[in-house]
């Protein structure tokens, strides 16, 4: 932990409230096949996800590495975009009503592979053992909840 210093990171914030959006209008305005409003088989696992999504979410917003550089649009932030563009794209699909495992993937795997790549380039290693928790139960709770069931 020597390496990082307490301080405000706004490109991680900026990219968690971006990845959160679509979540808030879904809260407010239901789609028109909204499966994702149904209950969960994996309780636990979830509970574990938004802890870890707590301490990554902290971690990318207020840690940061005194080697990490500028940010730029290097090739991990340029695959990071692309994360947010399929993740946006899964939420266009689905308001349009489509629930495929396609889309439930779309809307599960892009936006953790986002904080990961954002993570990695910006060297914030403190941050990614908890998104990549938080990755595994998420991709554990769509695929249980939504593509097996």
């Amino acid at each position: 932990m020597r390496k990082y210093r307490i301080s405000f990171d706004i490109w991680g914030l900026l990219l968690f409230l971006l990845v959160m959006i679509p979540n808030f209008i879904w809260f407010a305005v239901p789609a028109p096949r909204d499966v994702l409003r149904t209950g969960s088989a994996t309780e636990f696992l979830d509970t574990v996800a938004s802890v870890c999504q707590v301490l990554f979410a902290g971690a990318l917003c207020m840690l940061a590495n005194k080697e990490r550089g500028v940010l730029g649009l290097t090739p991990l932030i340029r695959c990071c975009i692309g994360c947010g563009a399929l993740y946006y794209g899964g939420w266009i699909l689905y308001y349009l009503g489509f629930t495929n495992p396609l889309v439930i993937l779309l809307l599960t795997v892009p936006p953790c592979l986002a904080f990961l790549l954002f993570a990695v380039a910006r060297k914030n290693f403190a941050a990614v053992i908890p998104a990549a928790i938080f990755s595994v139960c998420h991709l554990i709770y769509g695929v249980v909840n939504f593509i097996i069931l």
